[in-house]
């Protein structure tokens, strides 16, 4: 997975002038080769700066969002699958505003198109999708790009000092849980 991240993102750095709009159309890509929103966007700042790479991951974010709500309303068996895991972890219930998915969205770890199914639940149809899919974009795709350009100006010796910051986190962020076999917890004398 990382090889074709990392293969797809060369071919687009020596594009030339089709540079923005192979990039664009790795975003189109994106969910096919499960290469998260996150890693595009931060290439994309990497690449082309901040403001460039944030227009140009914007167009994609939002092209990407509009061609799954056409392939989801193609789909109506998925939309049920992916209505009823928004229910199991958020509720029955909850209907979230666009402001509160452009700040979810900010979060890696949270589905871009579960997400995006969020947005569908609560629009009433493709325009205002498509202008409320663009808002709740436009936070993700700016944070991220920032964030690759911030690391494209660094520094070997910044970068190393980063990452020495990042190891002892690595070790205090640690899961502490011991484990104790019921047997040797409760000592069976025989």
């Amino acid at each position: 997975m990382e090889y074709i991240g990392d293969y797809l993102i060369a071919v687009i750095s020596t594009g030339g002038l089709l540079a923005p709009l192979l990039f664009i159309i790795f975003h189109l890509v994106r969910p096919l080769v499960f290469v998260p929103v996150v890693f595009i966007c931060i290439s994309g700042g990497i690449l082309f700066g901040p403001v460039a790479g944030t227009v140009y991951s914007l167009i994609g974010i939002t092209l990407s969002s509009i061609i799954f709500y056409f392939i989801i309303r193609w789909m109506p068996k998925s939309l049920q699958k992916f209505t009823n895991l928004k229910q199991k972890i958020i509720g029955k219930n909850t209907a979230f505003t666009t402001s509160q998915i452009a700040v979810l969205r900010l979060i890696p770890f949270i589905h871009f198109h579960l997400l995006s199914v969020c947005l569908i639940e609560i629009t009433s149809g493709f325009k205002d999708y498509t202008r409320m899919s663009l808002l709740s974009n436009a936070p993700l795709a700016f944070v991220y790009t920032s964030v690759g350009g911030w690391i494209s100006n660094l520094t070997p010796f910044y970068i190393f000092l980063f990452l020495l910051f990042l190891l002892p986190l690595i070790f205090v962020l640690r899961r502490k849980e011991m484990y104790i076999k019921w047997n040797d917890f409760f000592q069976v004398s025989t």
